[in-house]
């Protein structure tokens, strides 16, 4: 069978697009066609007009309002106008009215009996005194100044007038107190007149101990032990340490409350002694239906670890949650 060998010159034009794909062409050196692609980046050929051989078609409009859409839209607005009607035949209905007129009126608890009293500012706590047992009660004067610690009590009257170190008076409190404009020292709360360091012990002036102004025991001034001022307990901060809670009793339930299902917190405001007791205790946040007084008999029951000012135990304040829940 004999092969007829194929021209190339003799392509056809649907041929001759194949033949640009030949092995031989594409295997052109770069080198010959850069000037070639050179005149067609400078001067491009012209392409013949394209001719199209296809039409668009018509389609729906996918955006127009359709019968559908125009059904729905009846059937919404219907929908409306009947319950519209049936709202206002309701409210015109005799039977209803009365029912309405019937009912009784919720009327808001009056809570002001549960409502816990503000808290009260209170200047820092404490107190102290002091005295060289004199038959004659404190003069009146001026207090030394402020210090956090005290190296040198007060003294209306000097006992020792060539000490062999002099330091300054002063006396243990947190804040400044009014005190009178005199030359001497004293005791401002004090009505004598004649110089005395009061009938007291421990050095200072008054009738307490320990080295302050007042009737006192300690550093500070007026009624009360530790430092400060005011008779009362300290407040956690400024060198106080917070009582820490060493045992614990749960609260029990009041039949009030577990009728009614009524969970919450009681908020109180409790006192702790130097020996870790409880006392003065009052309500913060109530909660009603007896457990505030359930909350109150449980935390008398608790004992903890007292505060602590300079390495001994104080008086502190402390607030307590006693949680209610039911299981």
């Amino acid at each position: 069978m004999a092969i007829t060998p194929v021209n190339p010159t003799q392509h056809t034009e649907a041929d001759d697009h194949l033949s640009r794909l030949l092995l031989q062409e594409t295997n052109t050196p770069w080198y010959f066609t850069i000037v070639d692609s050179i005149k067609e980046a400078i001067n491009p050929p012209k392409l013949p007009p394209l001719e199209l051989t296809s039409k668009p078609v018509a389609v729906k409009d996918i955006w127009g309002t359709s019968e559908g859409q125009r059904k729905t839209k009846f059937a919404s607005v219907a929908l409306h106008g009947v319950a519209l009607a049936l709202v206002l035949l309701l409210s015109t209905n005799e039977t209803i009215q009365k029912k309405v007129k019937d009912m009784v009126p919720l009327i808001a608890p009056d809570l002001a009996a549960y409502k816990p009293e503000p808290i009260k500012k209170q200047t820092s706590q404490g107190g102290g005194g002091g005295g060289d047992r004199s038959l004659i009660q404190a003069s009146k004067g001026k207090l030394p100044k402020i210090s956090p610690r005290q190296f040198t009590p007060p003294m209306a009257v000097v006992n020792n007038p060539a000490p062999k170190l002099i330091m300054e008076p002063t006396i243990q409190l947190d804040t400044a107190v009014p005190s009178p404009n005199l030359p001497n020292f004293g005791d401002p709360n004090s009505l004598g007149s004649i110089p005395s360091n009061g009938p007291g012990s421990g050095a200072g002036i008054g009738s307490g101990k320990g080295g302050g102004v007042g009737s006192g025991s300690g550093g500070g001034l007026g009624p009360g032990s530790g430092s400060g001022t005011g008779g009362g307990a300290y407040r956690v901060g400024g060198g106080v340490s917070s009582p820490a809670l060493l045992y614990k009793v749960e609260p029990e339930y009041s039949e009030e409350a577990r009728k009614a299902k009524f969970q919450g917190t009681v908020m109180l405001s409790v006192v702790v002694d130097e020996k870790g007791n409880p006392r003065d205790i009052r309500v913060i946040r109530a909660l009603g239906l007896g457990l505030d007084e359930k909350a109150i008999e449980s935390v008398q029951k608790w004992r903890f670890k007292p505060g602590v000012k300079d390495g001994r135990p104080v008086p502190v304040i402390a607030q307590v949650e006693v949680n209610f829940r039911l299981l």
